[in-house]
């Protein structure tokens, strides 16, 4: 069971717990007082803890975030005095900026989410953080150099307080579009969440999806097929999309690539490297039925078989084949999901004694341990670095900034996708419901699913290490 896995059934259990000790308490009071009291409550109460108090947050919103920047990254002075940022720097306008600031929510803050809206001359930007906030966080200023240097970049507290010395950090900029960009998505929407607006102006971008992700597909049994028929099905439309969707940003089907792996199988195959990992839902032991719309064959065609060799196989090919300069896939530390966790280890392992090896490295997280609202805030604001209570690696901080064009692609492109597709859950539905009545939460204007509001931002944030 994954670190995420047993935070997540802690707090369950714990609230569990908490509504027991609570119904209990108000039966009581109904039996020692007015016997509706508790019908009246009850609703209240539960209502009450959807908007406020239902975000998975395994950490106090009192804990600072910590970092270690790479030697790259550079601290310069700066003065924040009556909400207006200084800093005497001379800047060429791309590189990442990041704002080091002790964020305090005001009693408001409390219920409806702190934000810091940062602007100045037309450009503005909105990101948002834990209610009840009280520690060091780290604000993206990537962007914003123009009216930095100007020394009229504004910030204001919205439900918080920006409290003692700032810390400006500046990561210089590295020539990302203008080189061979392969984005390895252990899952079909990976490589869209994490980096279409990188993949979508780069020169030459290969997108390599590692598993057809074909489980939990209850959505598809609503139509009278069986389980594993089910899930033979959506395997075969994630393999589609992760071929078919980056066309919409110009990249040619040449260069898609779906391995076919099974969904939640990776961490089995990298423990028994020669023996397949089955599916777990789709009663299938053959990976090549997904990889029926792949422009090329591969090693694993061979004989089909769902293991960790065969994968290194694949990996091996494609990166002697497209040469990648910069290799983007997903964060060892920051994201827990199980297949991202191996897929960055499948490549890293592929890599060893390759003639070929690339010249960056760029890490994203899709998931996080500790927040599952991360990026916090709303459709179009910009991206602040995720919470981390260790500093355990040093990583340099790449944020690159996406206009509302390519924004609104990005949306339509996650759109296509047929995982984000279907409705949510009934409760669901009604939690945001009232967190928009009663803590102001917006949806985003593009979808319903949770990832077109954390996904369609003003920036798309990497961590960058040069190999």
């Amino acid at each position: 069971m994954s670190r995420k896995q047993q935070l997540l059934k802690r707090h369950r259990r714990n609230k569990r717990l908490g509504l027991l000790a609570g119904l209990l308490a108000l039966v009581a009071l109904g039996v020692f007082t007015w016997w509706w009291l508790p019908l009246v409550l009850v609703p209240l109460l539960w209502a009450a803890h959807e908007a406020w108090f239902a975000d998975h947050l395994f950490y106090a919103p009192s804990e600072d975030y910590a970092y270690r920047f790479g030697e790259q990254t550079r601290e310069v002075p700066v003065a924040l005095s009556n909400g207006q940022l200084n800093a005497d720097v001379a800047l060429q306008g791309d590189e990442t900026l990041i704002l080091e600031v002790r964020v305090k929510s005001n009693w408001l803050g409390r219920f409806l989410d702190p934000a810091v809206e940062l602007g100045a001359a037309g450009l503005n930007d909105r990101q948002t953080f834990e209610r009840g906030v009280d520690g060091v966080r780290f604000l993206n200023l990537t962007g914003l150099a123009a009216p930095l240097q100007a020394g009229i970049l504004r910030l204001r507290g919205c439900h918080c307080r920006l409290l003692g010395n700032p810390r400006l950090w500046i990561t210089p900029s590295v020539e990302l579009q203008r080189r061979r960009v392969m984005v390895v998505a252990p899952h079909a929407d990976d490589a869209e969440l994490a980096a279409y607006g990188l993949y979508s102006q780069a020169d030459e971008t290969w997108v390599v999806t590692l598993t057809a992700g074909e489980i939990e597909a209850e959505h598809y049994q609503q139509m009278g097929l069986g389980k594993a028929e089910a899930a033979r099905l959506k395997g075969r439309l994630r393999a589609w999309d992760s071929i078919a969707v980056p066309r919409w940003a110009g990249v040619p089907e040449s260069r898609c690539v779906q391995l076919g792996y099974f969904c939640l199988q990776l961490p089995a195959m990298q423990a028994t490297p020669n023996e397949p990992a089955a599916s777990r839902e789709a009663d299938m032991a053959d990976i090549r039925p997904f990889r029926q719309f792949n422009p090329f064959p591969l090693p694993g065609d061979v004989d089909g078989a769902p293991t960790w060799k065969n994968l290194q196989a694949d990996l091996r090919a494609l990166l002697a084949m497209a040469k990648p300069q910069v290799l983007v896939m997903p964060h060892p530390q920051l994201d827990p999901h199980p297949d991202h966790i191996c897929a960055q280890a499948a490549v890293l392992e592929a890599l060893q004694g390759l003639e070929w090896q690339p010249e960056t490295l760029l890490c994203y997280a899709n998931h996080l341990h500790d927040n599952d609202r991360w990026p916090m805030g709303d459709s179009g604001d910009g991206v602040a670095l995720p919470p981390q209570i260790e500093a355990e690696h040093a990583w340099e901080p790449c944020a690159l900034v996406l206009d509302k064009a390519t924004q609104c692609d990005k949306a339509m492109a996650l759109g296509m996708m047929h995982d984000l597709q279907p409705p949510a859950p009934f409760k669901r539905r009604l939690r945001r419901l009232l967190q928009r009545w009663l803590a102001g939460r917006r949806p985003s204007p593009y979808g319903e699913n949770e990832f077109f509001r954390k996904a369609v931002r003003r920036h798309e944030l990497f961590w960058r290490r040069d190999l």
